[in-house]
Order: structure tokens, then C-alpha cells, then sequence
């Protein structure tokens, strides 16, 4: 651990919150209050895509290491559960309470399946998504009750335990949260799936120090990753005090390689989010403002809760989203009744073209990226960036050139030393985005970036074509040619380069820039002094800058 300007870092205390997507959302609204007893204690939208609800559950006030948050997708295919994910959160239960939760859950139809853990007792169902919801039976922490749970107060769930996630290597999980964030690793026992190491929070808060202290890691070296839909949790929030720790932390990880998001304000608190090289994503999130921010105690989760700066589309945020009842207070929120059809998953298809997707499914998006690779490189790595910008609201789509180039030449060739292969990928873009608008999403909802020789490609193709995008990123890239003409109406444009990039020359990414500022795009682009040929932090945070205004306005 180190030290920050107040002195030394606290090791982080535990589970803040967990984030898991779910479908149907009054399904998701009656197992978490009528059958777990948690209250609904916030009702808003998810910042990235506010056509979409955020549903927090908790204890009576929803403090850190009780709250479970879901955004639902209507009609949302179900995921997989694999490596490089949380697969499982464990809720504490009186040690007492075990047969009196074994007759309450069967009574509901689910099934129910028992087991032991580290010596103490263990249930587990299947939320409506799938989600593993487990009981720990022992003797948690007290919480603040709901007076209007209908599970008896002596028997009532006391905040979370743990989660559990699943890895290639325990090893990097083991980095991350005892080196990095303090905790302390337990000990380990088989399991069904591999080998169970357990990592225990510090719990030094005041009035909390039982709630949510575990963080479980099942090592399964050559297990399969998981695949995101409905029922896979996003993310596990770990909890620190005030904005001052955070930020110590967000120093800290980014000089460990964790490439941490910047601060996110999430209205009740602020969080900055990174990945360990499993591939699960963590959160660091603060304990204040709180979920009695915006309205009192008694109210949470009565009403519609938007953030000031959605305040003004809230009749049209409302219209859009579907049909819920309290079951706390029998007020109906949102206005669109759903039809419960699924929605199809399906790729994009264009002849001879191979897409790699990530993100939100096609389908149930009403954003896009399209990410071009560089010479060289494969659809994958460009689609690697969708863990970075950590934004769910979007749909991304990576297109794999034959032989993994574009064209042949250097984008400062003579253009015919570089055809037939140019045309070809220029049309493979208007392949994509003809794909995109017949599942819904119209060229102005879409980012169109690329990194070298696909930043130059994506320039090329804004530059030469009449479809109006929602925003382009040349990541290390320059325009193929500059003599094209017509008005770019606004076009929001990122470019980023170092001065000494070997591929691309600084007077050819500058006159760029020029050429497109000149036709009315809204361009800006930075040189970066030790860059080489990369892509840095600054830039992903432009490129998540750009992407989260377009999604704020589609």
C-alpha cells in the first residue's frame, strides 16, 4: 500500500455493491423484494444508455455491502457463465434461519441446491436470469431491516457476504486485491469447478465491519470465458470511504498498469472502474452521497430518479422506458407496456466479411461502434477496447481485413498503388452501417474509430462520405487524401498522435486536421510527447468523452 498526500491509503473494507444484467424488469422487481425481502431503494437509469433502467435493492437505506443493482433488457438473450467474470453473490442469513429459507424458497418453485463453504452452510437458487443467488448461514452483521419485508425480521438477509469469481489464475486476482487494495487472503478448499481461494476486506468502517467483507476466486486454468447476456453480472463495486481514498487509488492503479477509468459520477456515488488480467471488472466506489441524496428514507424508490443533466428529457426517457409497479408503494413507473418476445441475437452479415462483436447484443442497442484495426493486427485486439471504455449502452463491432491489412501500400501512397484493397474496405464500413440501421441504429448513433492504419481508414471514410456519423476516433491515424470537399456539419472528431510517430507524420496529422476543421467538423486532436506508436489513457478517455455525449443524445 501507498501513501497519499492525507497519509497512508486504508485498505479497501469490502463489497460496495454488485451490477448484473437482467431481461424482464418486474420479474427482476418481485424475486429481489417479494422473495429476498430487499427493498427497492433507487429507481433512475443507467447513465450510459438513460433508455434503460437501474434498479437498486438493499437493506432499509441501501448502505454499501447490501445493494445489488440490475439493468434490465427487456427480452435480453440469457448469458454464459465463464472465466473472467463474477459468477455467484452470497447474501448473509442468521445461522438460525437456515430451514426457515430452505421452506421459503422451495415454497416460491425454485430449486434449490445446499452445500458447505469454508465450514458454513450454503444455499443456492437461480434468479428469473439465471444469476446464482447464494445464502450464507452464520452470524453476519445486523442491517438496517425494511419494515415492509415480507421475510420475518429474525430471519431477514443481513447485506452481502461475498462473490465469487471465476479465473484462469488466481494469481492476478491475488495481485489486485492484496497488493493493490489491501486485502487479505484466508485460505483456500477445493471446489466443484477448481480450487476456491478466499480474500477477506479490512471491514474497519464504523457501525459495517460484518458486511460484505469476501471476495471468493475459483481458479479454472483452461476454463471458458463467459459470454455476457442477461443473468452475468457486470460488475463488483469495492468500497472506499471519500472521494480522497479513491483518488489515491486511482493514482495507484494506473501506476501499477490497471488502467483505471477516470471518475464517474454516479449520482450516489463516484466510482472508477479497471479490469485484473482475468478479465473481471472491478469498481472502487464511495460510501457517500448516499441513496437518501435525492429523496427521503421513507420514500426511496417511490419515484423516478433522474440526474440533473437528463432532467430535461425526462417525458421522453419516461415514454421510453417499460411498465414497472412498486410492490412497496403500487405506483406504476415508465409507460411502455412490453410484448415479452425476444429479440434476436444475430451478427451482422455482410458477404466476405468477418465481424467480431462485444458489448450489448445487437437487438436491444440503440448505440454502435464500428473499430477498425491496424495493419497487422486482428478485429480482437481493436475489440479489446470495449473493456476500457467500460460502456454498456453500446453495441461494438470489429470487421477482420483479409491478411489483417486494409491495403497494402502506406496510406501515403499514391491512392492506385493501394486499390482495389481501399474501395473495398471503405465498402466493408458501409456494409456495417447498412447492417446497423436495419437493426435500429442509424449512422448518427454510431462511432466509427480505428487504431494506425484503421484510424486512417475511418478518416478516409467520414471524409468521403455523406453519411452523417455520430462521431469518429483516429487513434495514431491521418487522412488518406486531402482534397475532398463538402461540409462535415459539426462531425465531432478525436484525433491523438505523438510528434515522433514513424507511421504517421506530424505535418500530415496536423494538415488533417486542418483539412476536416475547414469543412466544418468539430475536430480535436492532440499531439502526445512519448506516445510512440500506442494508444494512452488521455485518449481512451476523449474517445469515452465523445462516445458518452452521443449516447446522451440518441
Amino acid at each position: 500500500m501507498t501513501s497519499s498526500s492525507s497519509g497512508q491509503i486504508s485498505p479497501v473494507q469490502g463489497l460496495h455493491h454488485v451490477t448484473v444484467m437482467a431481461s424482464d424488469p418486474q420479474r427482476n422487481i418481485d424475486f429481489y423484494t417479494r422473495v429476498l425481502g430487499q427493498r427497492m431503494v433507487k429507481v433512475t437509469v443507467n447513465f450510459d444508455d438513460p433508455g434503460t433502467y437501474h434498479l437498486y435493492y438493499g437493506d432499509r437505506t441501501g448502505q454499501p455491502g447490501t445493494v445489488m443493482t440490475h439493468f434490465p433488457w427487456p427480452g435480453a438473450a440469457r448469458g454464459v457463465r465463464g472465466n473472467g467474470e463474477v459468477v455467484a453473490t452470497a447474501y448473509s442469513a442468521p445461522a438460525s434461519s437456515y430451514d426457515f429459507w430452505l421452506g421459503h424458497l422451495t415454497a416460491q418453485g425454485l430449486e434449490v441446491r445446499g452445500g458447505q463453504r469454508f465450514g458454513q452452510k450454503v444455499l443456492t437458487v437461480d434468479d428469473p436470469d439465471g444469476t446464482w443467488v447464494e445464502l450464507v448461514f452464520g452470524d453476519g452483521a445486523p442491517v438496517e431491516n425494511w419494515a415492509g419485508s415480507p421475510v420475518p425480521h429474525e430471519h431477514a438477509l443481513r447485506g452481502f457476504h461475498s462473490v465469487t469469481g471465476w479465473g484462469g489464475d488466481t494469481g492476478a486476482v491475488r495481485e489486485l486485491l492484496v497488493s493493490q487494495l489491501g486485502f487479505t487472503e484466508v485460505g483456500t478448499e477445493d471446489d466443484a469447478e477448481g480450487q476456491r481461494t478466499r480474500f477477506r476486506g479490512s471491514g474497519d468502517d464504523d457501525g459495517g465491519a460484518g458486511v460484505g467483507l469476501f471476495v471468493d476466486v475459483v481458479e479454472r486454468p483452461g476454463g471458458a470465458r463467459g459470454s455476457f447476456g442477461a443473468g452475468s453480472v457486470h460488475h463488483v463495486a469495492l468500497r472506499t470511504r471519500d472521494d480522497d481514498q479513491q483518488a489515491a487509488y486511482l493514482g495507484q492503479l494506473t501506476a501499477a498498469g490497471f488502467r483505471p477509468t477516470p471518475v464517474q459520477d454516479r449520482q450516489y456515488f463516484h466510482s472508477i472502474y479497471f479490469r485484473e488480467s482475468n478479465g473481471i471488472l472491478f469498481e472502487i466506489a464511495t460510501d457517500a452521497p448516499g441513496f437518501p441524496d435525492d429523496e427521503p428514507v421513507d420514500e426511496l424508490g417511490r419515484h423516478l430518479k433522474l440526474p440533473a443533466w437528463y432532467e430535461a428529457r425526462r417525458p421522453t426517457i419516461e415514454a421510453h422506458l417499460p411498465r414497472i409497479v412498486s410492490p412497496e408503494y403500487g405506483v406504476t413507473l415508465g409507460t411502455r407496456v412490453l410484448d415479452h418476445t425476444p429479440v434476436a441475437r444475430e451478427e451482422p452479415a455482410a458477404p466476405g466479411i468477418q465481424v467480431f462483436t462485444a458489448g450489448r447484443p445487437l437487438g436491444e442497442a440503440r448505440v454502435a461502434a464500428i473499430l477498425l484495426h491496424g495493419r497487422g493486427g486482428t478485429a480482437q485486439d481493436i475489440l479489446s477496447l470495449e473493456a476500457d471504455l467500460n460502456l454498456s449502452a453500446f453495441s461494438y463491432l470489429a470487421p477482420q481485413a483479409n491478411g489483417n491489412s486494409w491495403y497494402p501500400q502506406s496510406f501515403l501512397a499514391p491512392v492506385e498503388q493501394n486499390q482495389p484493397h481501399l474501395d473495398a474496405a471503405l465498402a466493408t464500413v458501409d456494409a456495417l452501417l447498412a447492417e446497423l440501421e436495419t437493426q435500429g441504429i442509424p449512422p448518427q448513433n454510431v462511432v466509427l474509430g480505428g487504431f494506425s492504419q484503421g484510424a486512417c481508414l475511418a478518416l478516409e471514410y467520414v471524409s468521403r462520405s455523406r453519411a452523417r456519423l455520430g462521431g469518429v476516433v483516429a487513434l495514431s491515424g491521418a487522412l488518406i487524401t486531402l482534397e475532398d470537399t463538402g461540409d462535415l456539419g459539426g462531425l465531432p472528431v478525436f484525433m491523438g498522435v505523438a510528434p515522433d510517430d514513424a507511421h504517421i507524420p506530424l505535418k500530415r496529422f496536423e494538415a488533417s486536421a486542418d483539412a476536416l476543421r475547414s469543412r466544418g467538423a468539430a475536430v480535436d486532436a492532440r499531439v502526445f510527447p512519448g506516445l510512440g506508436h500506442a494508444i494512452n489513457a488521455e485518449e481512451l478517455d476523449a474517445m469515452r468523452a465523445l462516445m458518452q455525449a452521443i449516447t446522451a443524445q440518441a
